[in-house]
């Protein structure tokens, strides 16, 4: 067994402690005694006001998920707003009002939420994708369900494309209470999910399930059915009162060198992946070839390295003849097979490839050669046109420049390119901008196509997260113009994520302002004693990513990991092994690295504000009045402009913006 997420750096390891506040002091700003600055404090009039931002995990998620609202739920400092709600429940609503997919996400999403976690600046990032995994894996096991919008609107949406994007979008559109058809070309639902990532990283039943709950919604679904061919767009346009594109990039591209093209035994990396995960393809080749150097590519090796090969197979049987589609492999005949020789070829270097670091990892421990800096240049071809080699030549350590007279060439009977991939326009060839990808604005509507919008790797093939996100985002503009077509649409905030309302909280909470007499039910922001303000509150988190310099760093202990296992498989044990490699964290382990979370930019309740203000002018909320993002407030008779409450903060959560 070894560890499956990433090792801190090495930095981390050195323990650091942050034990300085935040004071600057400055020409201007200078004390002959501390007590100068804690007790007179003469030259400011600057109270508490209490700022809620986004956590840099949250910015850095496509998806735009509340990850620091479901930590704090699973550490049990957010509570559940109706009786008899479990904490799972409450964390699996907060976790997939932005992303309906947690237990898939949780096992292979790379992730950049922990790159841009904060504790990364003390320890090391929080294991954020072993908690969602274990908010997935509840959810499926208790049984929760998704709830459609209140009311019907009587519109209907069709979606083109039945992947993460489609599905996502139809899941947002049966929230709103729009009617949603998904139309898709292939046997299953799923998308790359389904015939792109190999099932020992997905389990199928894992993946189904999540599918199958959003179906469950009232979501319509047409399979086998490929709009431009089998249902033309004009009957759809008729038909549905809005569109949306989500095809999603499943036809890869060659490499552009000489006899690629020409070489039957040269294929793409998703029709190799589409061909194994759909059940046809049953054994690889004696000798890959993959060029890429992203998850495609590593995933393309791990599955060549588990299918093996099989000596003097019949050519009707060559893994090219299956993937094309030209035969299909009979079980038995593939029942004795030895391992392929599989070689994986990156431009560049080791450290800078796109893929993961623990994939990279696992393929050179299940025996894949990885060689970087190097770029094909030609494939060498027999007298009756079979690919036998890849030529290639060695790069500098750019990854960009070749390296003159380093030629070689590298011995195969299967080359798969998997540098990229494009869209399949075929019968709906006006949609594509020459490029094989379909052109959309900022509110992700198809330019030049009033009722058209798009999302996911139609757009630009990036990570499964991010196409997620570009559907919630487009089904916000598709409401917009079901609901409100002669309204113009607003600018998409700054920061464009799903955000922790303190409106919303109080009012789930029985705790909403009064209206007020002025305002209605419009928040009014001040510091009297009005039962209808939110007072000495202000959300900029549409505006603002809170980063680590704003935090009391030296509030937190040094806390080690709590690291998922993997199953680790060895180049002698790789033949045939299909079982998924992650191990989850107990619920035990999962609730203790929820509660390493740092919860930035939110108060996290824990009396430092209260404890060290010395003039007893900063105070807990009645319990009876207090909830997430309201457990503090300031006295402010009391308040003498210290700034010490703001100091001690170890959230960032207080701001020295209230008076002159």
């Amino acid at each position: 067994m070894s560890t499956a997420d990433t090792a801190p750096n090495a930095d981390k390891l050195t323990n650091r402690r942050y034990t300085e506040t935040r004071l600057e002091h400055t020409d201007k700003q200078e004390w002959d005694a501390h007590t100068d600055n804690i007790f007179q404090a003469g030259w400011t009039h600057k109270c508490p006001t209490y700022i809620n931002r986004t956590p840099p995990c949250q910015g850095s998620c496509p998806s735009g998920e509340d990850i620091r609202g479901w930590l704090d739920i699973v550490r049990g400092m957010e509570k559940p707003t109706h009786e008899g709600m479990s904490m799972q429940e409450y964390a699996f609503q907060r976790s997939t009002d932005a992303n309906p997919f947690p237990s898939v996400m949780g096992r292979v999403c790379p992730a950049p939420c922990e790159d841009g976690c904060n504790r990364n600046e003390l320890d090391d990032n929080v294991g954020i994708n072993a908690v969602e995994q274990y908010i997935g894996d509840q959810a499926r096991e208790r049984g929760f369900k998704f709830k459609v919008g209140e009311q019907e609107s009587g519109k209907k949406v069709a979606i083109i494309g039945g992947g993460p994007a489609g599905l996502a979008a139809a899941y947002q559109l049966r929230r709103m209470g729009h009617g949603a058809t998904v139309f898709d070309d292939h046997a299953e639902l799923g998308g790359m999910m389904m015939y792109g990532i190999p099932g020992y990283r997905v389990p199928r039943e894992v993946l189904n399930h999540e599918m199958n709950r959003i179906v469950e919604m009232g979501v319509e679904v047409k399979l086998n059915t490929r709009v431009g061919t089998d249902a033309t767009v004009e009957q759809l346009e008729k038909d549905y009162d809005a569109i949306l594109w989500a095809i999603g990039c499943k036809e890869g591209r060659g490499l552009p060198i000489e006899g690629f093209d020409e070489a039957p035994n040269c294929i793409s990396g998703v029709a190799f992946l589409e061909a194994f995960n759909d059940g046809r393809l049953k054994v690889s080749s004696e000798k890959v070839v993959c060029i890429g150097g992203g998850d495609t590519s590593i995933d393309v090796a791990s599955v060549a390295r588990r299918l093996g090969n099989i000596s003097n197979i019949a050519e009707k049987d060559y893994a090219e003849n299956v993937v094309l589609g030209h035969t299909a492999h009979d079980v038995a005949d593939s029942a004795n097979k030895d391992g392929a020789d599989v070689t994986l070829l990156s431009r560049a270097s080791m450290k800078n490839m796109p893929a993961a670091q623990h994939e990279i990892d696992d393929a050179l421990r299940e025996g894949v050669t990885i060689i970087d800096l190097v770029s094909p240049i030609a494939v060498i071809r027999d007298d009756i046109g079979r690919a036998t080699a890849l030529r290639v030549i060695k790069l500098a350590d750019d990854g960009k420049t070749p390296i003159e007279g380093s030629e070689y060439d590298i011995e195969a009977t299967l080359i798969v390119s998997a540098i990229g991939q494009k869209g399949d326009m075929t019968g709906i060839e006006s949609m594509d901008n020459g490029n094989g990808f379909i052109d959309g604005d900022a509110h992700y509507q198809v330019k030049g196509k009033p009722g058209h919008f798009l999302a996911g790797d139609i757009v630009r093939p990036h990570l499964l997260t991010t196409a997620i996100g570009q559907a919630a985002i487009a089904c916000e503009t598709i409401d917009h113009y079901l609901r409100h077509a002669d309204e113009d649409l607003k600018k998409r905030p700054k920061v464009d994520k799903h955000y922790f309302s303190l409106e919303k909280k109080l009012e789930d909470t029985g705790l909403a302002p009064e209206a007020s007499p002025v305002h209605g039910h419009n928040s009014v922001r001040g510091t009297s004693d009005a039962n209808f303000a939110i007072h000495n509150y202000e959300n900029r988190s549409s505006n603002d990513i809170i980063s680590h310099d704003k935090l009391f760093l030296g509030h937190f202990a040094y806390e080690e990991r709590n690291k998922r296992d993997s199953i680790d498989v060895s180049s002698d044990e790789v033949l045939g092994h299909f079982a998924e490699r992650l191990v989850p964290l107990a619920e035990e382990e999962v609730v203790a690295e929820a509660g390493r979370c740092m919860s930035c930019g939110m108060c996290f309740e824990c009396d430092n504000c209260v404890i060290y203000c010395p003039q007893d002018a900063v105070l807990k909320t009645p319990k009876a009045q207090s909830t997430t993002g309201r457990y503090v407030y300031t006295d402010y008779d009391r308040c003498i402009g210290c700034h010490i409450c703001k100091d001690v903060c170890p959230t960032g959560y207080i701001d020295m913006g209230l008076g002159d």
